[in-house]
């Protein structure tokens, strides 16, 4: 069954709630979640839930994930390693409305290693796409730390505009999806995100279930 891709704007929640603007002093606290997360496949929300927050200002995207998680490991250290064969969370992000062809990703595991790379992505096939990890964004912030419970963890992005925006100004609908790969030793992997790509196996590199960010200035409802 077909499903729209999910819309949501950064810093606001339903129904009406003021857009917190992050600069100054602000706390992820004061920022509402999106909705749960949902397998891949669409059957249903994910057993280890993901809360994904976002803000931005006019230098750059934030991007906070708070990962539910029981045994939480990775043993990759080096940028650009394949975290994404382990634990990650991750972010494919690209400007304008139309499904791209071309977008960036992002990717966190729990020690705070970082993959980043551009994706030219012209059929939403594997066979057709292309990869360049040699890219690293220019001005990145990432981290990533432990949770207070379980072995729950955290990771932060801070996607400066400069790197990844045609404009100087960023425009304002930008296409994006959200992912978390859990990967349990001993057990059977869970493969999640804010819009879910309806496949299986899992595959996150399909565009056109990309859903829409619009960044939104001063108060909003929806």
């Amino acid at each position: 069954m077909y499903r729209r891709p999910a819309r949501y704007n950064p810093g606001m929640t339903r129904p009406r709630w003021p857009v917190p603007y992050c600069s100054g002093s602000w706390s992820w606290d004061e920022v509402p979640p999106l909705p749960p997360f949902q397998l891949a496949d669409g059957s249903g929300e994910a057993g280890l839930q993901t809360r994904v927050r976002l803000c931005w200002d006019d230098l750059a995207l934030q991007v906070h994930f708070d990962c539910m998680d029981l045994d939480a490991w990775g043993t990759f250290r080096q940028r650009n390693d394949p975290i994404y064969q382990e634990e990650a969370v991750e972010v494919f992000l690209a400007p304008g409305e139309v499904d791209p062809v071309r977008y960036f990703e992002f990717e966190v595991s729990p020690l705070g290693t970082l993959f980043d790379a551009t994706i030219h992505n012209p059929t939403s096939s594997r066979a057709d796409m292309t990869g360049d990890p040699a890219w690293d964004c220019p001005g990145l912030q990432w981290a990533a730390g432990p949770g207070d419970i379980r072995q729950d963890w955290w990771a932060w992005l801070s996607i400066p505009w400069s790197a990844v925006s045609p404009s100087p100004e960023p425009p304002r609908i930008w296409r994006a999806n959200f992912y978390r790969i859990e990967r349990p030793r001993g057990g059977e992997p869970e493969f999640s995100g804010w819009s879910p790509t309806l496949t299986r196996p899992a595959d996150f590199h399909k565009p056109a279930r990309f859903g829409f960010l619009e960044l939104v200035r001063g108060g909003s409802s929806r």
